[in-house]
Order: structure tokens, then sequence, then C-alpha cells
């Protein structure tokens, strides 16, 4: 007997599955592409890279990422005392 199938069922997405574009990342967080793409350049955060410049984040690096923003834009943070503050983090919270 076939199994029927329900569409709009819920399922999980693991914490570390790739499945965020930038784009998308973007709109969720509200950042403006080019940070993403200093912090990928600085490799503040490593998305995973497909076929061409499509990058895909997780649901655990989006977590990360809103962290990073607000303390960018809150605590005005640029991009090179960012990494020491993740770093001090780090050590802090031993993750």
């Amino acid at each position: 007997m076939k199994k029927e199938v329900k569409y709009g069922e819920n399922f999980e997405i693991g914490a570390d599955e790739p499945v965020y574009t930038s784009g998308t990342v973007c709109r969720l967080i509200g950042i403006p592409v080019w940070v993403l793409k200093q912090l990928d350049k600085e490799e503040v955060l490593s998305p995973r890279k497909k076929k061409g410049n499509l990058r895909l984040y997780s649901k655990r690096e989006l977590d990360k990422l809103n962290h990073i923003w607000y303390i960018m834009k809150e605590k005005r943070i640029k991009v090179t005392g960012l990494k020491y503050v993740l770093e001090i983090e780090a050590k802090v919270y031993k993750t």
C-alpha cells in the first residue's frame, strides 16, 4: 500500500543544514548585502559555497549573524573590533 503524501506537513531542518541564501538572510535579519559579504571576506562567518557565487547559511549561522549584527549596529563596532569581541565572548562562554 502506497503512503499518502500530505503537503504542508511540518518537517525538521537541522540547525547546521545550509538552506538560507544570502538574499534570504539579509531580508530576515535586515542586514545589508555588503556587510554579509565583508563578514565572509574577513572570515567572521563562513557560509557553505555552492556553484558560482551562491552562498548558503544554516539556522545556527543565522543566529550567530543576528548576534553579530546587533554588536555592529547597536554597539557601533566595526568588523576588526568585532573579531576581538567574538574572540573574548568565545573565551568567556567557552563556545
